[in-house]
């Protein structure tokens, strides 16, 4: 029996393996709470460049494609230098193009700077979850995986607050780089708030350790024969045969995630103005429920149902609460659905991370999860657009919402199952 069977686990965590979740952690949160704030300011984005929803929603589009750009390159940086020296540089980069988003003068340099925004937002996922998960134990992999990403989801949080209690300070002020009459500084204000906790998690970041896993390899690469450039270059692994599979299947899985996590979230502030509800309380319960649901749904994935038994449980328990979510008719209806929503529909994300790192070895870990959970990100990042076109051509927010979502999650319950179970896989710095 385990020495660590008497105590609580985040007693057995050390104070290192903490600070590197910290700071992993929070950069992801800052991310989450860069990225949707747009959703609620929107239709504020629409009024100062006087664009339709498609082009809104191509915001968000734009975003999640140049994540693949950050992604790719932060894992390789990882790869070869360390996770920790482009999770610094990542968090400096998408700080500063949330900052200058704010001050976009036309819909196309807003485009521009939300698309190098993104480049940061694949960086910080790149280098950050392998950093924190190979400092952690194997067994509390899982749960370590759900707690990182939820992450995302008190960013998401934190946005609704803001936009809750914040932007109403500034909603009726001119907005001084739009000509449109109406049009408020508010969106621009939101945007500019995230920069000075971003210093706060540099200085964090600062005084965490490099991955052991990753310095034990170095260790084992310095101690061997010179290898040819091709093989210390990592993405050049992926393309081994008994890389590329994983790396396709994994990809296609991300992409399946992405298109379920936007149809969930994307437009649903929007879809509650038009129901004419408050967006504070219900994204905030839907939030939480995600926060719990992938800590649960990490946890679940440690017993007997595994990565892939908790991944397809969790999304068709999303599938069925989708007629509370979006078509309920009473606070009670909708709040549960936000809830259940969270809690499955997006909490399957938890696994993501854990999944991600325990499909590569230790010397791709760094560019075979950034490239195909970016890859999956442009692949999803098609969803906004798509909803905004279903509305422009007629169709209602909620119908589009529930045709995407009830798709995207048979797809992620059916194609976690074409790739094997991961539970308990160690790393070692031998792996190649």
């Amino acid at each position: 029996m385990s020495s660590h069977s008497n105590q609580p686990w985040y007693r057995t965590v050390t104070r290192e393996q903490w600070k590197a979740f910290l700071a992993t952690f929070l950069g992801w949160l800052l991310v989450g709470f860069d990225f949707t704030i747009m959703t609620f300011i929107l239709v504020d984005i629409q009024n100062s460049f006087t664009v339709n929803s498609a082009l809104a929603g191509a915001l968000g589009t734009v975003t999640l494609m140049f994540r693949l750009v950050g992604g790719f390159g932060a894992g390789l940086m990882a790869d070869h230098w360390g996770r920790k020296l482009p999770l610094m540089l990542s968090i400096l980069w998408f700080s500063l193009f949330a900052f200058l988003s704010g001050f976009s003068t036309s819909y196309a340099m807003l485009f521009a700077v939300r698309a190098l925004f993104g480049v940061g937002m694949g960086g910080e996922w790149a280098a950050g979850m392998p950093l924190a998960i190979e400092h952690w134990p194997t067994r509390l992999r899982g749960l370590v995986s759900g707690l990182l990403q939820g992450g995302f989801y008190w960013g998401y949080i934190a946005s609704a607050l803001v936009f809750h209690y914040v932007y109403p300070l500034f909603a009726e002020i001119s907005d001084p780089f739009s000509d449109v009459q109406g049009a408020s500084v508010g969106w621009r204000v939101v945007f500019w708030i995230g920069v000075i906790p971003a210093l706060l998690v540099l200085w964090i970041r600062s005084g965490v350790n490099e991955s052991p896993v990753w310095l034990a390899r170095q260790q084992k690469l310095k101690a061997s024969e010179p290898s040819p450039l091709a093989s210390r270059i990592s993405v050049v692994h992926l393309m081994r045969t008994d890389l590329l599979w994983t790396t396709v299947q994994t990809s296609l899985l991300m992409g399946a995630f992405m298109f379920s996590y936007y149809s969930i979230t994307f437009w649903y502030p929007t879809l509650l103005q038009e129901l004419g509800r408050g967006t504070l309380g219900y994204v905030v319960m839907f939030n939480l429920g995600a926060v719990a649901g992938m800590a649960f749904w990490g946890w679940a994935s440690e017993t007997r149902l595994g990565r892939r038994g908790a991944v397809s449980l969790a999304a068709v328990i999303g599938v069925m609460s989708i007629p509370a979510y979006v078509a309920g008719t009473s606070v009670q209806t909708l709040t549960l659905g936000a809830v259940l929503m969270g809690a499955c529909g997006t909490g399957v994300w938890g696994m993501a991370p854990s999944y991600l790192t325990e499909r590569f070895p230790t010397a791709v870990r760094g560019v075979g999860p950034g490239l195909s959970y970016h890859v999956g990100a442009a692949i999803g990042a098609m969803t906004p657009l798509v909803l905004g076109r279903l509305q422009d051509n007629g169709m209602s927010v909620a119908a589009a919402m529930q045709l995407c979502i009830a798709l995207s999650g048979i797809l992620v319950a059916v194609m976690i199952w074409m790739g094997p179970e991961t539970r308990g896989r160690e790393f070692v710095s031998t792996e190649s």
